[in-house]
């Protein structure tokens, strides 16, 4: 796989039980001592929502200020009373703001001995509760004592858990204010609000209690129940209104409210005021809102900030909105919302989506990214839950002129008419080139005129990008795929290989139509696709690539729009030869002579091609991820959890518990599973206590990670990829040598030989990455049976742009040659347009079903934000099928067979179908008897005959 899965978990720690259990990351409350600049507002309103469908409760605390004494409050194991300013009690000071009551809690054996309050009747499920209370210590302090807000929840099961609202460090000087917010998505059986910390013996007192909570308007979303609206922003005080409110630093670091910065040059972008997160001392830090109770589970939200950053001599740098959400068995995970690169000159937009799978105990949203030292500033930050934007429609192409090619005097009989030279290079005609178009042109164009033998000779380039060109912008239609193909060639003069590309230029951006490596003085064929799905003010071809003062020659360019409906034709023919089966039902029963005529009807139950798609260990707490997974796939690969960095990303400390529930879901199902990966080549994958082994640490940790994994899931995985992507990185060769891959291979098949092992790696199949041609793999692959390596199967990730038919298959009819099983181990497609990734999606599955050599098809994914790429999800965060979805499933009932008819003379009944299980209905009328047997088509080439008993 080339990326992580940007929404899925990056990160996963436990932490251990306590008496008591808190998050270790604390939603701290800054206290007017380390806060400098910062504007405090007492108007509890401010920093809430207003409109007509919010309500704010009064204060839900009853005797808030203790002028009834001690009543509605219950001391938890400990003393206490009630004092005023002028009681003489040692806790009182002449800066309390007046003669008002204060409570005093003393005789303190534990921390968590405090004062508490029954509140359960008085808090609603969602609503959001802002608590402020003044406290302060007394008695044998020095310096700072921590006064702490908690929940008590007990709960319908017998079960106690604590919910942290707050913290602040007060001393016995001064009154402190102590803020912070909570909202529970339901009511336990009891819910108990206290004030706790301060170390025993010190004694804790309270001036006033207030709880407000805010009842917001809510729509209603079937299979969710009530859920905030779409317009409503879960944060609180999102603009920094009321200063630091709501707000605290994650890792320690100050957080600062302004109204400019350096020297005025810095105003906010909207509104009054900006906040930053200062005195960062890791890339992690920044600043951070506590949203538990305000978000729900399989819901999608979306997250919006303007951010940029200052300081520390860094002028760009990215900025990332993370979620951190602790799970109930005191997991952490990390999912990573969005990114955008700040500067130092200008607010920027940060945009992005999430969707908590579980149930969460405590959820965290926080902006980090930049260097230690550098700070991270705010404008404002929205979080809501996102829209529901209705997808586009199925594009209208009129006047398609599937195959027409788009190039003028392709042929060149004109001369060089309708060409320009792109840069100072020389444009000539010659003679000499082919005279037959690219083998992938002509399976799509089928039988065609033959080309003219001449071609365009490019010389006198003094740069790679310099070569023959043509507008073509009022030739090419939206949501058309366009396939590229040419014949190129290098002059004799090139020292050494010589990349030769067709480049599509739309307005500013390059886009890839094809690539070769040359390195000879032959004719090489282009092959590659495009599509332009937006309004283009200029679109250009180009021929470029090879380095500077070296020739090239270009032959019958062609660019032309391909007929899918026309490939999906053949596809189906071609699917009938290689995946069904004549099949022959053989009957026999006691009395043989009342068979005939007997009816039959004939149902397939399973196919037993393998279609799977990666999961998630978070996938698995969706109820509706899993069904749909349950029911649609019988293949699995795991998209993270046996990567060597997930399991072990801190020396010695491993981590195969997320690996084991996957496994056993699959198990419980019957659904096989694919390894991936034992290894990955790509340097950015590994795991930097790895990178820091010298040689020999280095390959006994390869050897602990083989004997490991192949010993601890023998006979539990049917493939594994050994070495990920070797065409693309050499981390392991580089520093182990050119040995230590076929020996990874070797020793893997040693601990255990039940599965196959493949090679696995990306761009084999478009033509756009000549890294990674399938004459390279088949090099790769030769290499390594060579020195031994029992590499059985042939991995191609898939992750492809505008798929054209033709062009997939070429290359499997490549890697076909070995006689090795090919299998589509990544597959995604990518459109803004649900209608044309769906097309996307059947070209790929029909080709992959349609080839002889493939053996299975694993999808990356199809549950959106759980996607290595953004718009190829086909079902919609909250569970909605879309149309590339529909057609998948449709696809599948495509290939699933049912006949009826009845037993002929000789007892039998045939039908053609494809492999898999099969149900069978028989029916004598004469005798009203029904009987149902099952039987299964296996894969072979000949004929299939199934004897049935009745």
């Amino acid at each position: 796989m080339r990326r992580v899965l940007k929404s899925f978990f990056i990160s996963s720690v436990f932490r251990a039980n306590r008496k008591k259990i808190y998050s270790e990351e604390t939603m701290e409350t800054p206290s007017a001592s380390n806060v400098q600049n910062a504007s405090h507002s007492e108007k509890l309103e401010e920093c809430l929502m207003e409109g007509p469908e919010n309500s704010l409760t009064d204060n839900i605390i009853l005797n808030h200020d203790f002028s009834e004494g001690l009543q509605s409050w219950n001391l938890n194991c400990c003393e206490g009373f009630v004092a005023s300013a002028s009681s003489g009690h040692k806790g009182a000071l002449a800066n309390s703001e007046s003669e008002s009551h204060y409570a005093v809690v003393t005789n303190r054996k534990e921390c968590w001995q405090g004062l508490e309050q029954d509140i359960t009747t008085r808090v609603s499920p969602g609503s959001s509760c802002t608590v402020s209370a003044k406290v302060k210590v007394a008695g044998p302090v020095e310096g700072l004592a921590d006064v702490l807000a908690t929940l008590k929840l007990d709960h319908e099961d017998g079960t106690t858990s604590y919910q942290r609202v707050s913290r602040i460090s007060v001393s016995k000087e001064r009154w402190e204010k102590l803020e912070g917010t909570f909202s529970l998505t339901k009511i336990p059986k009891r819910v108990v609000f206290y004030l706790e910390g301060p170390s025993p013996g010190i004694d804790l007192l309270i001036e006033s209690v207030v709880i407000s909570c805010l009842r917001r308007g809510k729509l209603s979303i079937k299979g969710t129940g009530d859920v905030p609206a779409e317009s409503e922003n879960i944060i609180l005080n999102p603009a920094f209104d009321d200063g630091v409110n709501n707000w605290s630093g994650r890792g320690g670091c100050k957080i600062l409210v302004h109204d400019s910065m350096g020297d005025g040059k810095i105003l906010p972008k909207s509104g009054k005021y900006f906040a930053s997160a200062t005195e960062r001392t890791q890339s992690w830090n920044g600043i951070q809102q506590d949203i538990t109770g305000r978000v729900q589970r399989k819901l999608a939200y979306e997250v919006s900030a303007v951010v940029r950053i200052y300081g520390n001599n860094v002028t760009s740098a990215n900025v990332q909105a993370t979620l951190w959400v602790q799970t109930p068995d005191f997991q952490e995970q990390y999912i990573g919302i969005s990114s955008t690169q700040a500067t130092d000159k200008d607010w920027v937009q940060l945009q992005g989506k999430f969707l908590i799978n579980g149930n969460p105990s405590k959820v965290v949203v926080y902006l980090e990214g930049p260097p230690a030292g550098t700070d991270i500033l705010v404008n404002n930050l929205s979080l809501k839950h996102a829209e529901k934007i209705p997808p586009l429609p199925a594009p209208v192409i009129e006047d398609a002129n599937y195959g027409v090619n788009v190039i003028a005097n392709s042929n060149l009989y004109d001369g060089s008419n309708g060409w320009f030279s792109l840069g100072n290079c020389t444009l000539t005609v010659a003679n000499g080139s082919p005279r037959v178009l690219p083998p992938m042109a002509r399976d799509t164009l089928g039988q065609h005129a033959p080309l003219s033998g001449r071609c365009i000779l490019v010389t006198n380039r003094t740069q790679t990008w310099m070569g023959p060109a043509q507008v073509i912008t009022d030739k090419v239609k939206l949501y058309l795929t366009y396939q590229v193909s040419a014949w190129v060639r290098i002059g004799s003069r090139a020292a050494g290989p010589q990349n030769v590309n067709v480049a599509v230029g739309v307005d500013s951006q390059w886009v890839n139509g094809g690539q070769a490596e040359i390195n000879d003085t032959r004719w090489h064929e282009i092959g590659g696709s495009f599509r332009i799905e937006r309004e283009a003010a200029k679109v250009m071809v180009y021929v470029q690539g090879p380095a500077q003062g070296v020739d090239f020659m270009v032959a019958g360019l062609q660019i032309f729009p391909v007929n899918r409906e026309a490939r999906f034709r053949h596809l189906k023919r071609q699917t009938d030869q290689v995946r069904k089966r004549d099949v022959t039902l053989k009957f026999s029963a006691s009395d043989s002579s009342m068979l005939p005529g007997t009816f039959v009807k004939v149902r397939q139950t399973q196919n037993s091609f393998p279609i799977g798609s990666c999961m998630s260990r978070s996938n698995i707490e969706n109820e509706d991820f899993v069904d749909f997974f349950t029911k649609h796939f019988n293949w699995s690969v795991f998209a993270n959890e046996l990567k060597w960095y997930w399991t072990e990303s801190q020396q010695g400390k491993l981590n195969y518990k997320d690996a084991d529930d996957l496994l056993n879901l699959c198990n419980t199902n019957n659904i096989e599973v694919r390894g991936h990966c034992i290894f990955w080549e790509a340097e950015n994958t590994v795991q930097p206590w790895l990178k820091a082994l010298n040689k020999a640490d280095l390959m006994t940790a390869v050897q602990n990670r083989l004997t490991g994994l192949l010993s601890r899931y023998k006979g539990k995985f049917k493939h594994y990829d050994v070495n990920n992507e070797m065409l693309h990185g050499s981390f392991y060769q580089d520093r182990l040598g050119k040995d230590i891959r076929a020996n990874m291979f070797k020793t893997a098949n040693q601990l255990d030989p039940s599965p196959t092992l493949f090679v696995n790696d990306y761009h084999i199949e478009d033509g756009c990455d000549t890294r990674s041609t399938p004459e390279k793999y088949i090099e790769q692959i030769l290499g390594l049976q060579e020195q031994g390596a029992p590499v059985g199967g042939i991995g191609i990730q898939g992750h492809i742009d505008n798929p054209v038919g033709p062009i997939v298959c070429s290359a499997l009819d490549t890697l076909g040659t070995l006689g090795l099983p090919i299998w589509f181990t990544e597959v995604d497609v990518s459109s803004i347009n649900e209608h044309i990734r769906a097309d996307d999606l059947e070209v790929m599955l029909r080709e992959c079903f349609a080839h002889p050599a493939v053996e299975g098809i694993m999808l990356w994914g199809f549950w959106e934000l759980f996607m290595a790429r953004d718009n190829s999800h086909l079902v919609n965060a909250e569970g909605d099928i879309n149309e590339a979805g529909k057609r998948l499933l449709e696809l599948k009932q495509e290939w699933m067979s049912n006949a009826h008819g009845h037993v002929d003379e000789q007892q039998q009944f045939q039908f053609r179908g494809f492999q898999g299980t099969y149900e069978v209905e028989v029916r004598n009328f004469s005798q009203r008897k029904k009987v149902l047997k099952t039987f299964v088509v296996d894969k072979t080439e000949s004929p299939i005959v199934v004897s049935i008993d009745l």
